[in-house]
C-alpha cells in the first residue's frame, strides 16, 4: 500500500475519532457552540459544524435554548440506556451479592422476573449452605416467595390484574398466602417498607429477606434476597430488613438508579 492509500484509509476512522471527540466533550460540558467545541479538539469550526449537523440528524445532538448552541439529544440518552440494559444483571450486581454474603455470612440470592416466574440466576452460598429454599437456575411463580414477590410488587398494578386472572394461587406450606388477597395484602406490605420477608413460605424451615434492584430509569429489573433460620428473622425483622434494603439501594446505584429511595408509583404501563 502506497503513502496515499494508507493516509486515505486511515482519514475515515480519524473522523470517527473526532466526531467521538465532540460528543464527549459535549456531554461534559453540557451545551457548547461549535466553536468552543473546535477550540476543544482541535479542528476547524467548519468541520465541527458539520459533524454536529450530522449528529443532529441522528437526534444525538439537539439545538440548545441559546442561537447557536449545542447540547446532548435523546437519541443519546436511548442507546444509553439500551447498552445499560444489556450488561449481565449477574455482573452487575455481583459486588452487592458479595458484599452481602460477608455481612450477612447467609446465602445470597439474585432474581429477575420472566414472564410469570422468577428465575433465580445467581447464588453465593453462606456458612449454612442448607438454608436453601431454590437452587439456582431455579424457579418460582412470582407470588410464592419474598423475591418473586418483590419483582411483582413494582410492576404497575395493571400487571397485578393480570396476573391474578392467569395464575392459580397455591398455597406453598401451611405459612403461604392461600388466596389472591392474601397476596396482594402482601405486595403492598413491599411496597410500603421497600423490603420483602419469606417466613417458611416456600420451605418450612426457611426465612428469607429480599429487597428491589431498580435500573436507570426507576424500573424494577431484579431482585436480591439472603436466607435465614426463620428463628432470627422473628427476633429481629428491622435489622435483617435494614440490611436487605441498604444492598438494594447499592445494587440500584450500580444499574444507574439515581433516586434516594424505593419509587413508589406502580400504576403506569
Amino acid at each position: 500500500m502506497s503513502g496515499g492509500e494508507a493516509a486515505a484509509s486511515t482519514r475515515p476512522l480519524r473522523s470517527v475519532v473526532k466526531t467521538f471527540a465532540v460528543i464527549d466533550a459535549l456531554i461534559e460540558r453540557g451545551e457548547a457552540s461549535a466553536a468552543e467545541l473546535a477550540e476543544i479538539v482541535d479542528e476547524p469550526r467548519s468541520s465541527v459544524y458539520r459533524m454536529l449537523r450530522t449528529l443532529q440528524g441522528l437526534d444525538l445532538v439537539e439545538a440548545g435554548p441559546r442561537r447557536g448552541v449545542f447540547r446532548p439529544g435523546v437519541g443519546l440518552v436511548r442507546l444509553g440506556g439500551t447498552l445499560l440494559s444489556r450488561f449481565d444483571e449477574r455482573m452487575v450486581a455481583m459486588p452487592t451479592l458479595e458484599r452481602l454474603r460477608a455481612e450477612t455470612k447467609e446465602t445470597v440470592h439474585l432474581c429477575v422476573r420472566r414472564g410469570r416466574q422468577a428465575v433465580f440466576i445467581e447464588r453465593l452460598p453462606g456458612e449454612r449452605p442448607h438454608l436453601l429454599a431454590i437452587s439456582l437456575g431455579g424457579t418460582l411463580p412470582l407470588h410464592v416467595g419474598a423475591a418473586p414477590r418483590t419483582l411483582m410488587a413494582y410492576e404497575p398494578r395493571s400487571f397485578w390484574d393480570e396476573y391474578f386472572t392467569e395464575v392459580t394461587i397455591d398455597q406453598w406450606t401451611e405459612r403461604s398466602p392461600a388466596d389472591e388477597a392474601a397476596v396482594r395484602e402482601r405486595l403492598e406490605e413491599i411496597l410500603e417498607s421497600g423490603v420483602a420477608f419469606s417466613d417458611e413460605d416456600v420451605v418450612m424451615g426457611v426465612a428469607t429477606v429480599a429487597a428491589p434492584i431498580f435500573d436507570h430509569r426507576g424500573k424494577i429489573c431484579a431482585s436480591l434476597a439472603y436466607n435465614l433460620f426463620p428463628e432470627q428473622l422473628r427476633s429481629d425483622r428491622d435489622h435483617w430488613a435494614a440490611i436487605a434494603r441498604s444492598a438494594g439501594m447499592d445494587a440500584s446505584r450500580a444499574f444507574g438508579y439515581a433516586g434516594a429511595a424505593a419509587p413508589r408509583e406502580t400504576d403506569e404501563a
